[in-house]
């Protein structure tokens, strides 16, 4: 006799069990019906997994990103900077909506531009790095 006490909640993938489920049905020869059916999951659901993967969605977190690109525009000539420049009390910050970007402009004549997602300690320590 089997009782039923209740629905069960969804199950809940975790990305590397999801990653591992589509590498699975890149394999050649392999069904993704059959991968669907030893997983027990809906095909359905797998095509989103795959097509996640392929637009970069879902991926493993060794392959996202650690720092964000910045550029160096102008740095000022040498020997204009003073041998021991103070930083500014306040770098000039401005942010552009449209584009998710944040340029500052250090009492030096180096701008930085990162986007607005920056992680602060990062950030940190390159603006430090750039007061040396």
């Amino acid at each position: 006799m089997e009782i039923i006490t209740g629905r069960e909640g969804r199950r809940r993938w975790s990305t590397p069990d999801k990653l591992r489920i589509v590498a699975e049905t890149q394999e050649p020869g392999v069904a993704i019906r059959a991968v669907a059916a030893r997983h027990d999951i809906c095909e359905s659901l797998l095509f989103t997994w795959r097509r996640q993967v392929r637009e970069g969605v879902l991926r493993a977190a060794s392959d996202m990103a650690m720092f964000m690109p910045v550029q160096m525009i102008g740095a000022a000539p040498t020997e204009s900077m003073p041998s021991n420049p103070t930083p500014p009390l306040a770098a000039s910050l401005r942010s552009t909506p449209t584009s998710g970007l944040i340029e500052i402009e250090l009492g030096n004549g180096q701008h930085v531009r990162v986007g607005s997602d920056v992680n602060l300690g990062a950030l940190r320590r390159v603006l430090a790095a750039l007061r040396e």
